[in-house]
């Protein structure tokens, strides 16, 4: 088999995010890896992935950042540095490589318009009803960002993704994309505190070759599964978002972000860089 070649993102949401969509994610330079090269990660952040700019890593602001490929897990956090590649570690073992990153729990207030710009159009939890009835002026919410990408390393075996890693909301794919054809099918499932959840509003990004986003929005059934074809070559962004009334008396609403990345291609090479993906120069 030969290895494919493209660029990975790891999503991480922000608190821009929450006014204006904006995501952090993690980008390396190469995202077939194979056995003895490095996995280098870059965190940037995006509200479209149409442009984009470095973020600083703040381990502080880091609760969770592991590998985890077949029964080994890595520690990623003592290793990580807030310049350049966030990570820069040589891929010792074979088969697919799962990175969950796990953000503390921060606040954040905002006027009511910019806090209802940044709810969900279908807005299953009816909080912008709730905003709208109200003659509150300013809002405090609180936060946790959830993210994980999936890479193979070598080879594309492995079964690392299909099951939850016990985070308080996350996203789980129950196929390997790196097995798949056009046309293919993917099931997600969304979890919240252990379950299935149903009707959260997911996002889903598909980045080209030629620096093209296609968006697509989607909705987790009674089971919580959500249901997408592998359409294009490219690199694959989840996102969910969860929003409750806050039980704390110190905020006003709670939320919890989600973002699963992986690729897909049905050649045998693809652009490994920033700049031949469309990313700009970022070297």
């Amino acid at each position: 088999m030969k290895f494919k070649r493209t660029l990975l993102f790891l999503l991480l949401t922000t608190p821009a995010f929450i006014v204006h969509a904006q995501s952090y994610f993690l980008l390396p330079e190469n995202f077939y890896v194979q056995k003895g090269q490095k996995i280098e990660l870059r965190l940037l952040q995006s509200d479209d992935f149409n442009k984009q700019s470095d973020f600083k890593f703040q381990a502080d602001k880091t609760a969770k950042f592991e590998l985890y490929q077949g029964k080994k897990k890595i520690d990623l956090k003592p290793m990580a540095k807030d310049t350049g590649a966030v990570i820069s570690m040589q891929a010792s073992d074979d088969g697919l490589a799962l990175i969950d990153m796990v953000t503390t729990t921060t606040s954040n207030e905002m006027s009511r318009a910019k806090f209802l710009r940044g709810l969900d159009e279908g807005d299953p939890d009816n909080i912008a009803e709730k905003v709208k009835n109200s003659n509150q002026l300013y809002y405090k919410e609180t936060y946790t960002s959830y993210m994980k990408t999936l890479l193979p390393v070598e080879k594309n075996e492995g079964k690392v993704f299909e099951k939850p890693q016990g985070d308080e909301f996350e996203i789980v794919i129950q196929q390997n994309p790196y097995k798949f054809n056009y046309g293919d099918d993917i099931t997600g499932e969304i979890f919240f505190q252990g379950k299935p959840l149903a009707n959260v509003e997911v996002d889903l990004f598909v980045r080209t070759v030629n620096g093209l986003v296609f968006p697509q929005k989607l909705s987790s059934d009674a089971g919580g599964l959500i249901y997408f074809k592998l359409s294009r070559e490219g690199v694959y962004i989840l996102r969910a978002k969860h929003f409750i009334v806050s039980k704390d008396k110190n905020a006003d609403f709670q939320s919890w972000r989600a973002t699963y990345s992986f690729a897909f291609s049905s050649s045998n090479e693809m652009p490994n860089t920033y700049r031949e993906f469309g990313m700009g120069n970022k070297h």
